[in-house]
């Protein structure tokens, strides 16, 4: 009896040792982690030259190309022609990804004035607008997204020259009024949008426009904003081309700089915003409309042009498919390069750091302040695998050199 029990204990021991050493050896060949001072110089690194899927931690390398591109300080800018015979208002976007309903309702001020300006100048006679004219063009229509689904859910909202609220709806059920309203005060749900949006339950959700619907719903919330600032308005929303001269437009200027954009993109993982900003950099570098080759195209160049980074393969911008693949090392010189705007990242203590999550990929790249208050880029990217995810974190942590120098170092 004593030798079948040990007989036992040693048959669970080995089954024990056989699967620690089977998962070691996968983590081992789709895992890849690196750990370097601020110069590049490797502390510790394993698998660092290894192709790996690198989820949203490409969000980095996205950023950095629109810092590059565009400087900190960049404001994008919407477009508005009043057509004095016509009547008609036309609206052309180029691609801001924060067209918020705050940036609409101030958008809509501006022109209110502008026609009020005329009247008072007798140039014409009432602020009357017959249609609002939506110009999409400067985005080629129906852009895919390789890895971005056909759900209602927010990552899957699609991109566009001109989106109001992400081509998102945030709704909630008034019991008492027995219908939906709006769950945010600054968005209002006009009866055109009630008509045709029709949620699957009665609770607090945020919804993905149809198509055919987003649009039109940045000229169907400017109807709605200037009707409130004293316009009228005789006519329809509609889609169409922008015919109006430049010199002549009302400029709207965003109120978010680029370095406020990226801070939301990387704070909030939002993928659309980064695909919204390769999107407008491939129009930029070769001419409109943007289309997601022209994008893919610009950030590839400017990874191998200007960082150096041989064979990477980027088919969009924020990460979601598994199509992207980079090594450690490449990860580890953008860091480098990014390193002047390490703040734009989540921190955690003396962590700054931008996390990717897929199905069974989990990745995380930044940097940890050392006590020393240099920045040591970090980079762990898991394929196929979780396993270790926490212990990897805290070896790092564990390998950051703990010397202390007399001045700190500023990037």
């Amino acid at each position: 009896m004593k030798h079948k029990i040990q007989l036992y204990i040693f048959t669970i021991i080995l089954g024990l040792f056989v699967i620690i050493s089977t998962s070691l050896h996968v983590c081992a060949q789709t895992s890849g982690i690196l750990l370097s001072d601020d110069q590049g110089k490797t502390i510790y690194a394993k698998n660092p030259d290894k192709p790996l899927i690198p989820a949203s931690i490409l969000k980095i390398l996205t950023s950095l190309a629109a810092i590059k591109m565009y400087g900190q300080d960049f404001h994008f800018q919407t477009r508005a022609w009043y057509d004095q015979t016509t009547q008609d208002l036309y609206l052309k976007g180029f691609g801001d990804p924060l067209f918020v309903s705050e940036e609409i309702t101030a958008f809509a001020d501006q022109i209110s004035r502008h026609l009020f300006k005329l009247v008072s100048k007798e140039i014409i006679s009432s602020a009357v607008i017959r249609n609002i004219i939506v110009d999409q063009t400067y985005f080629a229509p129906q852009i895919t997204i390789p890895g971005a689904g056909s759900s209602n859910n927010p990552y899957d909202a699609t991109n566009g020259a001109l989106c109001a609220n992400f081509n998102t709806i945030f709704l909630k059920w008034d019991s008492q009024r027995r219908k939906y309203i709006s769950a945010e005060k600054q968005t209002p749900f006009p009866d055109i949008l009630a008509k045709q949006i029709r949620p699957k339950s009665k609770k607090t959700d945020r919804i993905l426009l149809s198509h055919d619907l987003r649009q039109n719903y940045p000229g169907i919330l400017m109807h709605y904003f200037l009707k409130k600032a004293g316009v009228k308005i005789t006519g329809a929303v509609l889609t169409g081309k922008y015919t109006g001269d430049d010199k002549a437009c009302i400029a709207y200027t965003s109120s978010f700089s680029l370095a406020d954009i990226i801070k939301k993109l990387l704070q909030y993982s939002n993928n659309f915003i980064a695909n919204q900003l390769i999107l407008t950099m491939g129009a930029r570098t070769y001419g409109p409309p943007a289309t997601l080759e022209k994008g893919t195209a610009l950030l590839n160049e400017f990874a191998q042009k200007s960082l150096g980074l041989r064979n990477a393969a980027i088919v969009e911008g924020s990460g979601l498919s598994r199509r992207n693949q980079l090594t450690p090392a490449q990860m580890r010189d953008v860091l480098i390069a990014f390193m002047p705007w390490y703040e734009f990242l989540r921190r955690d203590g003396k962590e700054f750091y931008k996390t990717g999550t897929l199905s069974d990929v989990r990745s995380r790249a930044g940097f940890i302040r050392g006590d020393d208050n240099r920045l040591y880029p970090f980079v762990i990217m898991l394929n196929k695998t979780r396993t270790g995810y926490d212990a990897i974190r805290r070896m790092l942590r564990e390998k950051v050199p703990k010397s202390y120098m007399k001045e700190p170092i500023s990037y």
